[in-house]
């Protein structure tokens, strides 16, 4: 079910209420305190883009499995552009880019039982209808800049529900080698030469080989030594 909300600090905050359950949505028109990866905020005008989170209680899948969590949402955001003629990458680990400009922005939030996950909360943003951001904003770009037109954002969201819905039925499914392919075939910069910088300021200039099913990047180095990062270690340059 899909809860639209006015105002609220943040959809991933308000999700966590014990009200909501496996698939349910909140949707709020503008969030004053949300937050991104790397504990940025997210910036979005109320009333224009999609700012929502999903509730989801995957018991079946064991924490060192949790990264096909993010697969699954990350391409099911791929399949929802692609429904709307838009041309997307998965910037690892789950941001989705049009180019070389951010669309969606994710942060996922896990509650843990034993060794399995036992609640979810996936917190997404969806520049949609607004065409002016902030200049500290790097390179965001939005529905409505990519295709000059704006956007019913109820009968968007439902149309990634479905998307979603899919994803998350191969993920419950064991299809896990069929999420891994189509996650690498989308993987932005993958077999491409870019300049990277790692947590101590170190440069260099390295080819996204792929992703370990347990989320770390990895990097070929011009020695041709492949190595690999998590969240954190290491930043693109853009």
């Amino acid at each position: 079910m899909i809860y639209h909300l006015d105002t609220v600090g943040s959809t991933n905050d308000v999700a966590r209420g014990a009200e909501y359950h496996d698939g349910d949505i909140v949707w709020a028109d503008f969030q004053t305190a949300g937050r991104g990866q790397r504990g940025h905020s997210w910036e979005s005008r109320a009333g224009e883009n999609l700012t929502f989170s999903v509730v989801l209680e995957p018991h079946f899948l064991p924490v060192t499995e949790q990264f096909m969590l993010l697969e699954a949402v990350a391409l099911a955001l791929y399949d929802f552009f692609a429904e709307l003629g838009v041309d997307t990458k998965i910037k690892w680990t789950n941001d989705i880019y049009v180019g070389d400009k951010k669309a969606v922005g994710i942060l996922i939030e896990h509650s843990y039982s034993g060794g399995k996950l036992s609640r979810t909360i996936v917190g997404i943003g969806i520049n949609v209808n607004q065409r002016e951001f902030s200049a500290d904003i790097p390179n965001p770009v939005s529905l409505a800049l990519l295709t000059d037109r704006n956007y019913d954002r109820e009968a968007l969201l439902k149309q990634f529900e479905k998307c979603l819905s899919c994803r998350y039925s191969q993920l419950k499914n064991g299809e896990w080698g069929k999420l891994q392919t189509d996650y690498h075939s989308v993987l932005y910069r993958r077999d491409e030469r870019h300049t990277y910088t790692l947590a101590d300021g170190t440069r260099f200039e390295g080819i996204i080989r792929g992703v370990k099913p347990t989320g770390d990047l990895i990097v070929e180095w011009e020695d041709g030594k492949q190595r690999s990062y998590l969240f954190k270690e290491i930043e693109f340059v853009l």
